[in-house]
């Protein structure tokens, strides 16, 4: 029998299977990613399934039911301090901001520093790509959000830094915070 971590990686393959991210690539990658840059702040192999899955109920049919059936309360609680409500039924710009009020106002109230390491696993691999492609087709990248005004973008991630100082020492924080400078400096309301 497998760990609970090579367990949710095979669960997130199923999941993720033939879906592309926004920039075109393979979407289990990010979730894979994020669960790479988990593994420089914890070994918790709970906290390191639950990066894996983080995307599962937000964007693929999985149900958090599922997930607390197949990983247990605690990564189905990590998992859900990381799931939007999609609101299906709505056009996904009208929505965004809404969505991202909701989503920090559980990371504020957060006081579970698992919870904030994942958090930071995916804002920084986000991160990754977007400042990727933001030194390769410059403004243009913010065409592929939900949200194309680049101001809320930079609200929204100063937002999730600033929530997250607890883990500022830590390398992944100050990469995600040194990416959001190269993106989002221009975009400070004094410019």
């Amino acid at each position: 029998m497998s760990n609970i971590f090579e367990q949710a990686v095979e669960f997130a393959l199923k999941a993720h299977e033939g879906q592309r991210r926004k920039d075109g690539g393979v979407y289990i990658l990010h979730p894979l990613e994020d669960a790479t840059i988990v593994a420089t702040m914890t070994q918790d192999e709970e906290v390191l399934a639950a990066a894996v899955l983080h995307d599962t109920v937000e964007d693929t049919d999985v149900t958090m039911e599922e997930i607390l059936t197949n990983f247990g309360e605690r990564v189905a609680t990590l998992v859900a301090h990381e799931t939007e409500n999609k609101r299906e039924h709505l056009n996904p710009s009208d929505t965004w901001k809404i969505r991202k009020v909701e989503s920090l106002e559980v990371l504020r109230t957060c006081n579970d520093r698992d919870t904030k390491i994942l958090w930071l696993g995916d804002k920084l691999s986000n991160m990754r790509s977007l400042a990727k492609d933001y030194i390769l087709i410059g403004e243009e990248v913010f065409e592929r959000f939900n949200e194309k005004n680049p101001r809320e973008q930079r609200w929204y991630h100063e937002t999730v830094l600033s929530y997250l100082t607890e883990l500022k020492e830590n390398p992944a924080y100050k990469e995600y915070e040194f990416l959001f400078n190269l993106v989002f400096d221009k975009y400070k309301d004094n410019n």
